[in-house]
């Protein structure tokens, strides 16, 4: 019997229900499922740190017993083969993120045929859900309440007032 073990990579910062939603269903369709948190980013300055981010993901999936969480950085298909997974699990949002995302896909599918790319598609009520949306709105005064679990809630008043990007 085959054990199929995929990475779920990203920044998370911060960590939004959009992402809960796909580590949950994806979790249900893999053996082993790593939620895997890209260290160097060219996104900029991040709000979290990669271990208060680690942190809060850990929390939030505490109750699944088939996902785990780290840290890589380098190459997503040297981590995955480091890991002996066989696929990259990647969400996609609207048409844009289907078209960086294929080019990713077929990247990774040149560097390593071995690995595939599984796309999901987030719950409906998080279509429109982005990291990069959520510090946007929560910097402006807005309620991302609903939007982020309640920990990564209680971590963004925390830290109050967000800088200016």
């Amino acid at each position: 019997m085959h054990t199929v073990k995929a990475i779920y990579p990203g920044t998370f910062d911060p960590l939004t229900n959009g992402h809960l939603d796909l580590i949950a269903r994806g979790a249900k369709i893999v053996d082993e499922l790593v939620v895997a948190i890209l260290r160097n980013t060219e996104k900029g300055e991040p709000l979290f740190t990669v271990e208060e981010r680690r942190e809060m993901i850990f929390e939030a999936t505490r109750e699944f017993d088939n996902v785990s969480v780290t840290t890589f950085d380098g190459l997503l298909v040297d981590f995955a083969r480091q890991q002996g997974a066989k696929a990259v699990l990647r969400g996609i949002r609207a048409i844009s993120d289907y078209e960086y995302e294929f080019q990713m896909a077929m990247m990774n599918r040149k560097l390593n045929p071995e690995i595939e790319t599984l796309f999901m598609m987030p719950a409906e009520k998080y279509t429109y859900v982005s990291s990069r949306l959520i510090k946007g709105v929560f910097r402006l005064g807005g309620d991302v309440t609903a939007l982020v679990p309640p920990l990564v809630m209680e971590r963004l008043r925390a830290k109050g007032s967000l800088p200016a990007e």
